[in-house]
């Protein structure tokens, strides 16, 4: 088993990951009847885009002796009803080196825009993804 979610009741739920016993805590959202006290669950949807671009693009990194250290992401995630779904999501990545070649960039880009969780999205989720790299 990778995880374990607990009901707690009032929409809120308490997320345990069971290798490390670490816990995050879910909240529905304002808009759905929830207090919006956490991220909800399509909110770490969104954000798993994110995370899992960083962190492949930090391995690629990682393997090339190239630091990105201090590399980050917004999110942005935009809801469509009827169904209720996710219907789109942005992605606003800025690369902590501005020191890289276009090669490197090109290479990190794409790796990002390959992540499994990008690959693992349903199709109808238009992913925006933008690149930067801040002096």
């Amino acid at each position: 088993m990778t995880s374990q979610v607990f009901y707690e009741g009032d929409l809120r739920t308490t997320c345990t990951h069971l290798a490390s016993n670490q816990s995050i805590i879910t909240d529905a959202p304002l808009d759905n009847h929830g207090k919006g006290e956490a991220f909800s669950p399509t909110d770490l949807a969104a954000t798993s885009l994110a995370t899992c671009m960083l962190t492949v693009m930090g391995i690629y990194a990682q393997s090339r002796n190239i630091v990105i250290d201090g590399s980050y992401a917004h999110i942005q995630k935009i809801m469509a009803n009827n169904p209720r779904r996710i219907a789109e999501i942005q992605v606003d990545i800025f690369i902590n080196n501005n020191a890289l070649s276009d090669k490197e960039r090109m290479q990190l880009e794409q790796i990002g825009l390959n992540c499994p969780v990008a690959k693992s999205l349903h199709p109808d989720i238009m992913q925006q993804v933008n690149f930067s790299y801040p002096a």
